[in-house]
């Protein structure tokens, strides 16, 4: 575990999703596209909040994208329901890498951030987030995190 983490992003699309866990990859294309067909340029960073109970069979999410674009306003059909953040950011945090087997390590370390928190008498002040992210040497991995206050 890591405290005292932060998040930090420019110019970030987002929008909720409700879907089986199995059916990520789906949604990840599904708001790839429509960003894309808005004419925006994605620049390769994603992350996303996990609304629902992670124990849930159906999951409500909230997908981020990065964009180049500093505004998506003129972009976007209003019907998406997109947001946009010129600025999003989250501090302080707890965060716990997943080197491999996401989906069946992911809620082995949901448990540990909340236990963490329960453990160093922490409030939560955010869902738990999760950004996918490389290495330089070019593996993939994930970090999960959670904002707190004392």
């Amino acid at each position: 575990m890591i405290a005292n983490h932060k998040i930090a992003y420019q110019n970030v699309a987002s929008k909720y999703y409700t879907f089986h866990p199995e059916d990520m990859e789906k949604v990840l294309r599904d708001f790839t596209k429509v960003l894309e067909n808005a004419d925006l340029h994605l620049d390769g960073r994603m992350f996303f909040s996990i609304i629902s109970d992670p124990q849930s069979d159906v999951m409500t999410a909230e997908i981020f994208m990065s964009v180049k674009e500093d505004s998506i306003k003129e972009k976007i059909d209003p019907k998406e329901d997109i947001r946009f953040r010129s600025y999003f950011a989250l501090s302080p945090m707890v965060m716990s890498r997943i080197m491999d087997e996401f989906d069946q390590n992911s809620q082995e370390k949901y448990w540990d951030l909340i236990g963490f928190l329960a453990k160093n008498q922490l409030s939560q002040t955010t869902p738990v987030i999760a950004e996918f992210r490389n290495s330089i040497s070019g593996r993939n991995y994930v970090e999960m995190s959670v904002g707190y206050s004392q």
